[in-house]
């Protein structure tokens, strides 16, 4: 009996480690859809598309350019947000590939998967120093 006990402790465990570590959200294989995004001169190219409500899409990014580049995906809030943490120095030493964002070197590729939920605009900010400010964003439009 002891045994069956600890068994049912071990998998109640176990199932909530699982939880708890879930998912970083949606991965390429749930893509309905891939878009190449390049990453050169301040500029993402494509610098505006559409999307459904509820589609998922994964954005492939090549950094074309001379220099780092980061992809940041959300509102302009979290633009915001994105850019105080970069600029305050919290985010140094910090992975940036967590499923949200991540940062090029001159010609390395790195995808996003993202769901867009909510009808509205999210933005594509990429926040080294000083190219949100000269216009490194893209603009999506959710419908």
């Amino acid at each position: 009996m002891k045994l069956k006990k600890t068994f049912a402790v071990v998998v109640a465990a176990a199932a909530l480690i699982a939880a708890a570590c879930g998912d970083k959200g949606p991965s390429a294989e749930d893509a309905d859809r891939v878009v190449e995004v390049s990453m050169k001169d301040n500029a993402f190219d494509p610098n505006s598309l559409s999307v459904k409500s509820g589609e998922t899409v994964t954005f492939k990014f090549t950094n074309d350019g001379a220099v780092d580049h980061d992809a940041f995906i959300g509102g302009a809030d979290a633009q915001e947000e994105h850019g105080e943490s970069m600029d305050s120095g919290e985010m140094e030493g910090h992975n940036m590939d967590d499923g949200d964002s991540l940062l090029l070197e001159p010609g390395k590729s790195g995808e996003l998967t993202h769901t867009f939920e909510d009808s509205g605009e999210v933005l594509i900010g990429c926040h080294q120093p000083g190219h949100y400010e000269a216009g490194m964003k893209s603009t999506i439009t959710v419908s």
